[in-house]
């Protein structure tokens, strides 16, 4: 009786100091959007522009002609930044390939964490890409949960594409395409959510616990409790038939540089 009273205890306040964070995170990006405002407003913004030259081996089609828009960037982090492209807003990540061959846990995953079941690899603080897809108006819904039942993560809706170069010329491709089933090699099959990851205590500062993404679960293709970002389907490390692998052919060598375009898709009004 007494490790339930206090099981459900721990409960609670872990929510809460969930809570915490989340309106923490919510009010620092409002105030971030105040500080940022006259920059966004006044600045002659930067033109960046994106060849709509594909990757030959990932079977792309060529994208119609499309007159440069004009985009601001602004840092949030160490390797993360928020693009303004008019009334759009996306989280750019800067990350390298780290594994081109192999079964996947992640598309994306923490330097010196889980490159051996990842994809790319940035240098980067969970909290700041938490706070960047915040700022640019995802809302964080729940990681997967285990108990009573399992019941898949929840969140906005992100698109997510990938930004490099072959040859000199620059690519964009959805990043599915460097994901397949490992039974049907089918490309990967959805887009991911904005989960929003965990808080752990952390006994040496007890107002700033550990965010769990920052184990390694920074894009998902496996349900973790940690996930930044997950899948919308429950997708399990003991379920064989949603087991992902790298789809070698398309990824470039290993240590390239990749960038990560992150996109909220708008909630559809009623």
């Amino acid at each position: 009786m007494h490790r339930k009273v206090k099981s459900q205890v721990g409960d609670v306040s872990q929510k809460r100091r969930w809570q915490r964070f989340r309106a923490t995170s919510q009010n620092l990006a409002i105030g971030i959007a105040f500080l940022l405002a006259p920059a966004l407003i006044g600045c002659v913004p930067r033109t960046e522009e994106v060849s709509s030259e594909v990757h030959e081996q990932a079977g792309e089609k060529k994208a119609e002609p499309k007159a440069a828009s004009k985009v601001k960037r602004v840092p949030v982090g160490k390797n993360v930044s928020l693009e303004i492209d008019g009334a759009k807003r996306r989280v750019r990540i800067e990350a390298e390939v780290c594994l081109r061959k192999g079964l996947l846990e992640q598309l994306l995953t923490k330097k010196r964490t889980k490159e051996h079941e990842a994809v790319l690899a940035a240098d980067i603080d969970g909290r700041e890409l938490h706070l960047a897809l915040t700022l640019a108006g995802a809302e964080a819904g729940t990681p997967v949960q285990f108990r009573p039942k399992v019941t898949a993560p929840t969140g906005t809706l992100i698109k997510i594409y990938l930004e490099y170069k072959v040859k000199g010329k620059d690519v964009r491709v959805p990043a599915q395409q460097w994901i397949r089933s490992f039974k049907t090699k089918k490309d990967f099959p959805t887009d991911w959510v904005f989960a929003g990851s965990t808080l752990t205590p952390n006994p040496e500062d007890k107002k700033k616990p550990y965010y769990g993404a920052n184990v390694g679960d920074m894009i998902s293709v496996v349900n973790f409790e940690t996930s930044c970002l997950d899948v919308p389907f429950v997708s399990t490390k003991d379920n064989d038939d949603l087991a992902f692998e790298a789809h070698t052919e398309r990824i470039p060598a290993k240590g390239t540089p990749v960038t990560l375009v992150l996109e909220p898709v708008a909630k559809k009004k009623k």
